[in-house]
């Protein structure tokens, strides 16, 4: 049964959320580059990797195209924003998470666009003519090509550069009129996926490497905090970190209740304790509920001290184990680490035939109204995603967005789940 709306708070924000490369189109960063040197190859295995998935027979043509794997115009936002801004509004929607494309406004070292930046302030003056809370996210994974020609975040020294573009949009963005700015999207996916698995540019598999850009992206964060915070020290900085519900296959099991704790300290809790003195609110992105169990000693002696067992149903497109409910002892495991307002910065699901969208939501607020019921200060929550959106590796088939988008003709259509969540916003604000 569903809590009283009176738990949420009048100013709970409701929104979505939207990564400038996966939307605006005609971007050139590294992963544009990466997306040219790879199309091809990810074209080429898509059956290999992707042919257990369970809607395959229905992307199977779209996901053996290297078509697929371009973001190359995107779904046009930079140019159409106002009128997704509008479809927004239409969703009772109060809030909006976005990124600015640092490749656009710093495109070579030193030399800066004034035409993106106007084009930010625009869109940033947009939203507050809507009475839309901008959340502006400084950085979602992609660089300037001649920052990456530097070495990227693999080099100390180069976090500097990173300060510099922090500095100019503090200049230029009127932080005066923001309330909110998340300063680095998900450092734990970024690292281990670029520097771990190699499965993200620039697929480098090294462990050393890794854990220099995971330190290096704290650096950065506790920097732009006080660079923010000299600009306008009113303002609410975070970032937005993916954090898993880890749980133990076997609770009552002391080995896997041991690899329990060791994933969320590094996967969780690592960089949110480099960065809680530099945080005025916990943000985090939330998809995965992960159960872990203790290795056989035949695997143990294989190097695979635990590994992840998770459920076979329910999976979204994707392939990932859902458990929306999952958000609920996330949440409570959040506030009694840090004690501060949390911000549900992404959650979603992959879902094209509108399937398990509705659910997922309606798990969602059922969950943060019990935490809320608990004492747990949660501030705000953004659907991944507003719209249907490049999804990097993977390219354009995976449908997260509440709004469906042909990219052959551009049309925007809502599907019914986010009719749905317009609805309870209504009945809970």
């Amino acid at each position: 049964m569903k809590y009283k709306k009176r738990l949420f708070p009048k100013n709970f924000l409701w929104g979505s959320s939207t990564a400038s490369h996966q939307v605006e189109g005609n971007t050139y960063n590294q992963w544009t580059v990466w997306e040219l040197e790879n199309a091809s190859r990810l074209a080429k295995t898509a059956k290999k990797r992707l042919d257990w998935l369970p809607i395959w027979d229905q992307i199977k043509q779209v996901a053996q195209s290297p078509n697929n794997y371009i973001s190359g115009q995107g779904i046009e936002h930079y140019s159409r924003y106002k009128e997704d801004f509008q479809l927004a509004k239409k969703l009772n929607l109060n809030s909006f998470r976005f990124g600015i494309e640092w490749s656009r406004v710093e495109p070579e070292e030193g030399q800066w666009n004034n035409l993106a930046w106007q084009h930010y302030k625009d869109y940033i003056q947009e939203l507050l003519d809507l009475n839309i809370e901008p959340i502006l996210n400084l950085w979602h994974w992609t660089m300037p090509v001649w920052f990456i020609n530097k070495g990227g975040f693999e080099k100390r020294k180069n976090v500097k550069y990173y300060e510099r573009f922090i500095k100019k949009a503090c200049e230029e963005l009127q932080f005066d009129k923001l309330n909110y700015v998340i300063t680095i999207n998900e450092p734990n996916v970024y690292s281990s996926f670029s520097y771990g698995t190699g499965e993200f540019p620039p697929q480098r598999k090294n462990i050393y490497i890794m854990l220099k850009v995971y330190y290096n992206l704290a650096i950065a964060h506790k920097r732009s905090y006080k660079l923010i915070k000299s600009t306008n020290y009113k303002i609410q900085i975070g970032i937005a970190n993916q954090l898993a519900n880890v749980q133990s296959k076997r609770p009552q099991n002391i080995f896997d209740i041991i690899a329990t704790h060791w994933m969320r300290y590094t996967w969780n809790w690592w960089f949110l304790n480099r960065i809680k003195k530099y945080q005025d609110f916990v943000g985090f992105n939330y998809y995965f509920t992960d159960y872990y169990r203790w290795g056989s000693w035949s695997q143990i002696i294989r190097g695979k001290l635990f590994y992840k067992v998770n459920p076979e149903v329910p999976k979204n497109d994707l392939g990932w184990y859902m458990e929306p409910e999952g958000l609920y002892p996330l949440l409570v495991r959040v506030w009694a680490h840090y004690k501060k307002p949390i911000m549900i910065t992404e959650s979603g699901l992959a879902d094209q035939n509108d399937k398990f969208r509705k659910w997922w939501i309606d798990e969602s607020i059922i969950a943060m109204e019990k935490a809320i019921s608990e004492g747990v200060d949660v501030i705000g929550y953004m659907h991944w995603s507003l719209l249907d959106n490049f999804e990097w590796a993977y390219g354009w088939w995976p449908k997260f967005g509440l709004i469906d988008v042909d990219r052959k003709t551009m049309k925007r259509s809502i599907r019914k789940s986010a009719f749905f969540y317009a609805n309870e916003i209504k009945k809970l604000s």
